[in-house]
């Protein structure tokens, strides 16, 4: 299937499977990678129903690096549980040393 018959749902999804294990991006950067950049939000609602699309929807997070889509996710702190395993440290919602982990697909695709 070529890239511009993907609907904007598939696309964030194509983006998402790309973010390296151990890393994480936004929802911001995803959306201006897309170049939907006032669409932030519309890549958090396809986030939402990522779950049967084998997405690693764990690695989006906000712009600041808090885990705003932690309710989305079965279990208590799933969420950061994954994102743990996987060497992110996750303090009180907010990931540590976000700078360092955060991957840019504008700079990485």
């Amino acid at each position: 299937m070529q890239q511009d018959t993907l609907n904007f749902f598939d696309k964030v999804y194509e983006v998402a499977k790309q973010i390296p294990y151990g890393r994480v991006t936004s929802y911001g950067a995803i959306a201006i990678y897309l170049g939907a950049a006032r669409s932030a939000r519309m890549v958090g609602y396809a986030m939402n129903g990522s779950v049967a699309k084998d997405v690693p929807a764990h690695r989006v997070v906000n712009r600041k690096g808090l885990l705003t889509g932690k309710h989305h996710f079965d279990g208590t702190n799933l969420m950061q549980q994954l994102l743990e395993s996987e060497g992110v440290k996750v303090v009180e919602n907010q990931i540590q040393d976000f700078d360092k982990v955060f991957w840019n697909p504008s700079e990485n695709l």
